[in-house]
């Protein structure tokens, strides 16, 4: 079978390896498209240390050869795999907090991901995605159990104004999701006047540019509290502090961007005064699988304006570069195996 290999640093080959043989408590998935997202690129350039060797990619849809997922998907069952590991045995797992495992990793880093023809799974880290899910858009599912799982973490409620900062496609995301738990009203902030308008056609109630314009929208919204959640889905430490100005006294922060900086800037009497939660959320439980399918499935959530690029297996370097340059208006790279 093809595999995307990464030997090292920005150095990676399509190579011919063995399919697996499934056996018990396994599924063997025909990968079908896989997704890019960030962390991939950093993982591709050295930026995030990964285990090489390593076929990378942790985002992928595809359908069962052999085996039976613990959902009951099998041969021929359209699924998604859950990229995160888990032990089952440490303190987290035992308190529920699989993604937070001792002993857990990550498909594409510490061991081979999806980046391939075929790739044998754990049964329990299988979901089925049913008949009307478009497998192109599959991948993203992955990101938005991410999505789903910080905001239910921040418990967002129904006569609740929530802010996202960044409306790339974490941001654009959270905007959907936050709209599909039923949030009042829902502010779009970003310089990109392009994305501006995707967040309205995916439901934003307001859009407006970061700052000032920002600001008098939250107020406006609000009778002058400011936002109940605040999401930041940029990850830059100035846009956090954003966030805390724009939160109201008692409010939530999610910090959903992944900072690079070791240090930097912020309004820390403010955070004290406000008494502000800040609600940090890493990767996703299995429970926010079938959750995440169900919201699209209901046609809460719309993945098809996401996909902007689709390239072969064969062309990966070419797509994770395409990836690292700014672009005003590319949004989801998708791989065809």
């Amino acid at each position: 079978m093809k595999a995307a290999l990464l030997n090292g640093p920005s150095d990676v080959t399509i190579t011919e390896r063995a399919t697996p043989e499934c056996g018990d408590g396994q599924v063997l998935v025909k990968i079908t498209h896989v997704g890019i997202c960030g962390t991939d690129t950093k993982i591709y350039d050295g930026g995030i240390p990964a285990n090489y060797p390593v076929v990378m990619g942790h985002e992928g849809v595809g359908e069962i050869i052999e085996g039976q997922a613990a959902d009951g998907s099998g041969p021929g069952d359209r699924v998604i795999i859950d990229p995160v590991l888990y032990c089952g045995d440490c303190f987290y797992c035992e308190k529920g907090d699989t993604h937070l495992c001792e002993n857990g990793g990550l498909l594409g880093r510490e061991v081979d991901g999806v980046y391939a023809e075929n790739y044998l799974a754990r049964a329990g880290n299988v979901f089925g995605l049913g008949d009307n899910i478009n497998m192109t858009e599959g991948p993203l599912i992955q990101v938005m159990t991410t999505v789903l799982h910080a905001q239910n973490r921040a418990n967002i409620q129904p006569d609740e104004v929530v802010v996202v900062l960044g409306l790339g496609v974490t941001g654009l995301l959270q905007i959907q999701v936050a709209k599909a738990l039923g949030a009042k009203a829902v502010v779009g902030v970003s310089r990109n006047a392009h994305k501006r308008g995707l967040a309205e056609q995916m439901g934003a109630d307001r859009v407006v540019e970061h700052g000032e314009a920002a600001k008098a929208a939250v107020l406006e919204l609000t009778d002058g509290r400011g936002a109940d959640v605040v999401i930041e889905a940029v990850g830059y430490i100035s846009v956090l502090a954003e966030a805390m100005d724009l939160a109201r006294t008692g409010g939530r922060i999610i910090p959903f961007g992944i900072y690079a900086a070791l240090e930097g800037k912020l309004p820390f009497y403010e955070f004290y005064f406000k008494e502000l939660d800040i609600i940090n959320a890493r990767a996703a439980l299995p429970s926010d699988f079938p959750a995440s399918i169900k919201l699209i499935e209901e046609g809460k959530v719309n993945l098809a304006p996401f996909i902007t690029h689709t390239y072969p297996l064969e062309e990966l370097s070419e797509a994770i570069k395409l990836l690292m340059e700014p672009s005003d208006e590319r949004l989801k790279v998708i791989l065809e195996v």
